[in-house]
């Protein structure tokens, strides 16, 4: 995997988390990373202090060090390679403040930058958070694959920011040049809808998975829950908006329940709707932004539910289920069960029978399948 990147005048190493990864053709920055660096020290070379979104493993953090960052990321594993790779290339953390994605933006910046996101309603979140936070004229650069950015996005900088410019491309990357104008417009977010074949109501924050409407892959999955009456220890790992984690709560009125996930606004999602849901049950509840189930005592639960991504930021790939999938192994106690859902390509028989030496097909359907694997050794 190529660790070098030359970013305007400099060369940093730079390491994608998590970091024992196979996939090692990834790198931890992109021609949108290098377009940014470029035009800002081009166009900016007296600012002093700049807000960074979408920063996925920090390469913006690395570039812009001389001045006083505030960078905002929704991952959790975004923020941990942050530090690291400020680390790596031995520069300090002492101007850098990582804000949450539902954090409060500072009000005064010298410039806005960002990385487009794939999701159009996080797009809108983060816009909207920028217009009311900042006065006008600030100006407001983004970058992005040029295939990436479509008309709904330069629509969305209209919208929330105001008069918006593209560049041209380079390297199949764009930028996307707007300036603040005290719009002070708001996003719609969160959203709220009832959960189907149940009495809940779902609230969802704006960079969560099926954001609108249940999924189909937790729609077949509900099939397949646990129902019982005996006390257990229960992880919702990867829990999105904790809809898995709430059906099996429901059904099993005395577990205790652990969402987790790197997102931020999935964990307060999952949070949100146990609050609204079942308040009666809160107390068996913990919410948990992580790295899988980095540093999770092992041997300790009974069940750990998932339906794992194949993809990370743009990148398709399966290793964040390997991660999963190891790690709950770790984490389940003898006898204890992963039971997860995937789409039927992925052979993700073949991989939990060779992690635990079994496993058991559920259900399955045209995409998906539920399979069990019971950690014996």
């Amino acid at each position: 995997m190529t660790t070098q990147a030359q970013l305007g005048d400099n060369t940093y190493t730079l390491e994608r988390f998590p970091l024992d990864q196979k996939n090692r053709s990834l790198q931890a920055w992109d021609s949108g990373d290098e377009y940014l660096v470029n035009y800002v020290q081009e166009h900016y070379p007296d600012a002093n202090s700049i807000l960074i979104l979408n920063d996925s493993f920090g390469a913006l953090a690395c570039a812009f060090n001389t001045l006083t960052v505030y960078s905002v990321n929704d991952s959790y594993i975004g923020h941990q390679a942050t530090r690291y790779n400020l680390q790596v290339n031995e520069l300090s953390s002492e101007s850098l403040t990582q804000l949450n994605s539902l954090a409060a933006l500072p009000n005064q910046v010298d410039l806005v930058i960002l990385k487009v996101p794939r999701n159009l309603g996080y797009l809108q979140h983060q816009l909207a958070a920028i217009s009311t936070a900042l006065p006008a004229d600030i100006d407001v650069i983004a970058a992005g694959k040029t295939k990436d950015i479509h008309n709904s996005t330069i629509k969305a900088f209209s919208q929330y920011i105001g008069e918006t410019s593209t560049s041209l491309a380079v390297k199949k990357s764009r930028l996307i040049i707007s300036k603040t104008s005290g719009l002070n417009k708001v996003a719609p977010f969160p959203v709220n809808w009832p959960l189907e074949g149940s009495e809940f109501e779902i609230q969802n924050h704006a960079n969560v998975f099926s954001r609108d409407s249940l999924d189909i892959g937790a729609r077949f999955f509900f099939n397949y829950l646990p129902q019982t009456s005996k006390a257990r220890s229960i992880i919702d790992l990867g829990c999105g908006n904790g809809v898995v984690g709430l059906m099996t709560l429901k059904r099993c009125p005395k577990a205790h329940v652990t969402f987790v996930d790197e997102s931020y606004m999935a964990v307060e999602s999952a949070k949100l709707n146990i609050t609204h849901n079942l308040p009666e049950q809160l107390d068996q509840c913990e919410f948990v932004q992580n790295d899988c189930l980095t540093d999770f005592q092992p041997d300790s639960v009974d069940l750990v539910l998932c339906n794992p991504p194949f993809h990370q930021a743009q990148a398709v790939t399966d290793h964040i289920a390997w991660q999963m999938f190891k790690q709950a192994k770790q984490t389940l106690k003898h006898g204890g069960e992963l039971r997860i859902i995937g789409n039927r390509h992925l052979d993700y028989h073949e991989k939990l029978k060779r992690m635990f030496g079994n496993c058991k097909l559920l259900g399955s359907n045209k995409k998906f399948v539920v399979l069990s694997a019971t950690k014996n050794n």
